[in-house]
């Protein structure tokens, strides 16, 4: 049986492992920088989270997460709930893990009062689109989105 569950400060290691796993499937492996520490601060430190966690769990055994945070739509007037990170672990793929966590994701956005629940997806990783396109997500593809990081974020604040 599935249980989905909010994450606890004992559970960052877990949440930073399925993080590593789930860059290296998209490939970026060499990307992620985020320690255990980073990660229990944007999550359990001070009174605003930067981030949320629930943790899916077959028999008491960690299988998947989704860590997810509030974004603002100006055309709604109100907040929405991002999903930044869904991970299920190979063995559990195919089980319902993926569907339980974004129907209770869904669940928060709702009982949330958000008016969207959002989230990106990589173009060539058609399987993760065509799930997300059977549980009703419309896929934006007018819309890009666009980063700036590192020395490009420090010389756009005028900072280099």
């Amino acid at each position: 049986m599935i249980t989905i569950r909010n994450a606890a400060p004992g559970d960052v290691p877990q949440i930073l492992f399925f993080v590593k796993e789930l860059a290296e499937f998209e490939r970026e492996a060499d990307k992620v920088v985020a320690t255990e520490a980073l990660l229990h601060e944007a999550m359990f430190g001070g009174d605003r989270p930067a981030a949320e966690a629930v943790i899916a769990e077959i028999d008491g055994e960690p299988v998947g997460m989704a860590l997810f945070f509030h974004n603002f739509s100006t055309w709604t007037g109100w907040r929405g709930l991002y999903l930044e990170d869904l991970y299920v672990t190979p063995e559990a793929r195919g089980a319902g893990v993926g569907t339980a966590l974004l129907k209770h994701l869904a669940g928060v956005a709702v009982d949330r009062g958000c008016t969207r629940f959002e989230w990106a997806v990589l173009d060539w990783n058609v399987d993760a689109q065509k799930f997300y396109q059977s549980m009703g997500a419309v896929p934006l593809d007018d819309w890009r989105i666009n980063r700036v990081t590192g020395d490009a974020l420090a010389k756009l604040a005028g900072r280099s």
